[in-house]
């Protein structure tokens, strides 16, 4: 059964966003003094005893974009009201009833919603009578809270499950894999985002930097839930506009660490830049499981090639050698599904479990071919006696060994360039450990 959908909908700069943080408790769609910062639509999940409900931020209505996305805005501020059981009416008690909540209030009548007024920035008692020229919108008193002094958080909360009270317990089904869309700006990611899912879930535009926040997209795959991170696109830090970018930046790296699998997104059309180098660079940092998703390849100058084209990216992201290179067109949903079987088949690479007996027996195999180099014949050989699995996602295996320094990063690599060839693990990260071994 599906959970109970509540939609956070206002004019721009009342302070949405920073009430989805607030009753989450955690910053999960980015707050700025700008109107206007949130465009697609953030939710959450959110918890009481047995009870859940998903929390949807929307962009601000009546927004005048500065990169013409208006509409883009309000057409997903209409699917959040058209998918919502209540509505979170917010508006700022500071600047009191303006025309704009009028439109709003018409708007939420329309559509015959349950509604529950909130009056931020009413940061102390003494705001709360200002508060009752709201009940002019027709949906009784408004609640004044203060999401910056967590003023009357906790009983919005009550209000909110009380409403939803009749529609009985339930909770969020857990994705079974969680896969982070990643890339440069204009390289195709909500695309292919919406090609996965199957609808207009996220803002498509040909604007750069049209997606800001980290958006958490689930849907249903072959009866499984998946959750799909949109991100925004990255460019060079020298050529960040303001701090928005710079918060959408660290919302992609803290995506990339809370993914299963990275879809690192490169556009064919264009070399291979010194930002997709850095971002490759970090996911390899983070051991993280990867497919590089070359889009856009019918707009490649020769797309017959892709064996030439697969030797270059090689050249050009040697960290990510053991990821899997994928083509598609994403505009065109071509080989979308594909990818996504992909993605499942490196997930279950990098969450396998290799019996201790076979994982040793690999390892015999690999001694008899290199046993490494020493810097002296004083230092001596390095000798692995035994070897164990100790984590999955990144595969991690731990070796007792004789002296730990004697492995040196060349030994390491052809290590675990073996492993994967010899077990079932060719297309994942592999974090490789050494520890003294005691007699």
């Amino acid at each position: 059964m599906a959970l109970p959908t509540v939609a956070i909908i206002g004019r721009p700069n009342v302070g949405k966003s920073s009430l989805l943080n607030a009753l989450a408790g955690a910053m999960i769609s980015i707050v700025e003094p700008t109107a206007g910062v949130t465009r697609d639509r953030v939710s959450t999940f959110i918890g009481r005893d047995d009870h859940y409900f998903e929390l949807i931020d929307t962009g601000g209505y009546g927004i005048v974009d500065s990169d013409q996305l208006s509409e883009h805005i309000e057409q997903q501020i209409l699917q959040a009201i058209e998918s919502a059981q209540l509505v979170l009416f917010m508006v700022d008690i500071r600047d009191g009833l303006v025309p704009l909540d009028k439109t709003i209030a018409r708007l939420l009548r329309k559509n015959d919603l349950d509604v529950i007024g909130v009056a931020n920035k009413a940061d102390t008692a003494r705001m709360f009578p200002a508060a009752g020229e709201f009940s002019k919108l027709g949906f009784g008193e408004f609640l004044c809270v203060s999401v910056k002094n967590n003023l009357n958080k906790a009983v919005l909360l009550d209000k909110i499950f009380d409403k939803l009270a009749t529609l009985g317990p339930g909770r969020p089904a857990e994705p079974v894999m969680k896969v982070a869309i990643v890339g440069k700006r204009n390289a195709g990611k909500s695309t292919l985002v919406n090609a996965m899912v199957g609808s207009e879930r996220v803002i498509v535009s040909e604007t750069p930097g049209t997606t800001r926040d980290a958006v958490d997209v689930r849907f249903e795959k072959d009866g499984k839930t998946i959750t799909v991170i949109d991100t925004a696109g990255i460019r060079k830090k020298n050529k960040m506009a303001d701090s928005i970018e710079f918060y959408s930046y660290v919302r992609v790296t803290r995506s990339i660490r809370r993914a299963d699998v990275v879809m690192f997104m490169i556009d064919a059309a264009v070399p291979v830049s010194q930002v997709d180098k850095k971002l490759a660079k970090f996911i390899a940092e983070e051991y993280k499981s990867c497919i590089i998703v070359i889009n856009k390849w019918d707009l490649a100058k020769d797309s017959a090639a892709t064996d030439d084209y697969e030797q270059y990216l090689t050249k050009m992201l040697p960290g990510l050698r053991y990821a899997p290179i994928a083509f598609t067109t994403a505009t065109e949903a071509k080989n979308v599904q594909s990818v996504l079987d992909l993605a499942a088949e490196i997930f279950k690479q990098t969450t396998t479990w290799i019996p201790t007996a076979k994982l040793n027996k690999a390892f015999e195999i690999i001694k008899q071919e290199k046993i490494g180099t020493a810097k002296s014949k004083k230092k001596g050989w390095p000798k692995i006696y035994y070897v164990t699995q100790i984590a999955v996602n990144p595969v991690t295996i731990l070796m007792f060994v004789n002296r730990p320094e004697l492995f040196e990063e060349n030994y390491r690599r052809f290590i675990i360039n073996r492993l994967r060839t010899i077990l079932p693990i060719e297309e994942v990260p592999i974090r490789l450990l050494a520890r003294p071994h005691r007699k």
